[in-house]
């Protein structure tokens, strides 16, 4: 898609003049919500789906890995195959996929079958926000794309805060499989939104072709941009995928009290989320500078308030706050970076740093599980993940400076 002429048709889509937000961007935030529910989820119900499926729970395991895998292959992909199709018939398409791939899992007679079904899922879970994002952007005044990229990324975090917690009750009381249904039904909803609200005016430019829509991969903005992105979110996920272990086995609370604790630091995800995209707005590569640094000190910070139950908790809610509020302006970044340097390459660029993410998710989980199970056990987590942000300011310094070269 070229960036430059999606920008130029916006006037003649009604809604993008007006003064508040685009109904389009609500229609991407109940999709992102479906997805993220989906994607996280899981986690919650491998123990109920390894005791249906007679498996082991490293075998339901793969059913989180191989879905990341999904996304992190099939996004950058997939995008680069379907980019001459009109957007908005390739967002429906996507959610149809998608509503597709949970309601094969729901009826899954095997664990073969369900895991096809959820690498299907993560295919249209990487397209979707491959894609996602640029229309985001294209709906409203420039000034206000990274805000529009995090309203749309907004739904992916509230996802953590109810959905993942929604879908693992209905799961633990009703079955795996109704909470499958359930997201499908979710996947309806974020599908009829899109054909109601998206308007028809998001129309393609020149689409670069295949081959040539890769040679992000070999632009040394957008590969150091990538690491960020992973390294970043690497960093949160180190202790992330062990936070409710290490609030019950070092702070000392309760598992009923890790529940509601949870359910704060989803709170100042989704705020952290929306703020992040305000920052960022103007020069995301400053701002995302001084919020990994921020984060890399909490993470630090971490591993000396663990053992507070008072300290604990308004640590992380900053934890929390500042995890995800990289997310809009590394989406944004990455978009700028495409449409100045290889124009008609926005889709797969942000593909590929959607990939990104989930390489950082894979890494960050399998470091964080590396120390879980060494000498340095749970409570070297924190640190661990703040290791990560330093070499992620080291990375965002360079990009500083490959940026102020190309001035």
């Amino acid at each position: 898609m070229n960036f430059q002429k999606e920008i130029q048709i916006r006037p003649t889509s009604g809604s993008i003049k007006s003064k508040g937000l685009p109904a389009a961007l609500w229609a991407l935030t109940i999709s992102a919500f479906a997805i993220g529910t989906t994607e996280f989820v899981i986690v919650g119900l491998l123990p109920t789906v390894a005791s249906d499926l007679g498996i082991s729970i490293p075998s339901a395991g793969l059913l989180v890995s191989l879905y990341a895998i999904g996304v992190a292959i099939g996004a950058p992909i997939l995008t680069a195959l379907t980019g001459k199709i009109p957007r908005k018939r390739l967002l429906v398409s996507i959610m149809l996929l998608f509503v597709i791939g949970n309601g094969l899992a729901s009826i899954a007679p095997g664990f073969i079958t369900l895991v096809l079904a959820r690498i299907l899922t993560g295919f249209a879970h990487g397209v979707y926000f491959s894609i996602g994002s640029t229309i985001a952007a294209s709906l409203v005044p420039e000034e206000k794309r990274a805000t529009a990229i995090s309203i749309m990324f907004a739904g992916l975090t509230l996802a953590i805060v109810t959905g993942v917690p929604l879908g693992t009750f209905i799961g633990q009381h009703f079955g795996w499989r109704a909470t499958f249904i359930g997201v499908s039904i979710l996947g309806i909803i974020g599908l009829l939104a899109s054909l109601l609200l998206v308007p028809n005016s998001l129309k393609n430019g020149k689409t670069a072709s295949l081959k040539s829509q890769f040679k992000v991969l070999g632009n040394k903005r957008l590969i150091f941009a990538f690491l960020m992105t992973a390294m970043g979110y690497g960093g949160t996920f180190v202790v992330f995928t062990y936070l409710s272990p290490v609030l019950q086995k070092i702070t000392g609370f309760q598992e009923s009290t890790v529940t509601f604790i949870l359910l704060i630091y989803g709170v100042a995800i989704a705020l952290g989320n929306l703020i992040g995209g305000k920052v960022a707005n103007k020069n995301p590569l400053k701002a995302l500078l001084w919020m990994f640094a921020a984060q890399g000190l909490i993470l630090l910070a971490f591993y000396f308030t663990v053992s507070s139950p008072v300290l604990s908790i308004i640590t992380l809610f900053f934890l929390g706050a500042l995890s995800f509020a990289s997310v809009p302006g590394l989406q944004l970044l990455v978009v700028q970076i495409a449409e100045k340097e290889l124009p008609g390459t926005e889709d797969v660029a942000s593909g590929i740093n959607i990939a990104a993410f989930n390489i950082g998710i894979a890494i960050g989980s399998y470091v964080g599980g590396i120390i879980v199970t060494s000498s340095l056990g749970l409570e070297s987590t924190p640190w661990i993940g703040a290791l990560f942000l330093v070499i992620t300011v080291l990375i965002t310094l360079y990009s500083i400076r490959l940026s102020k070269k190309k001035q």
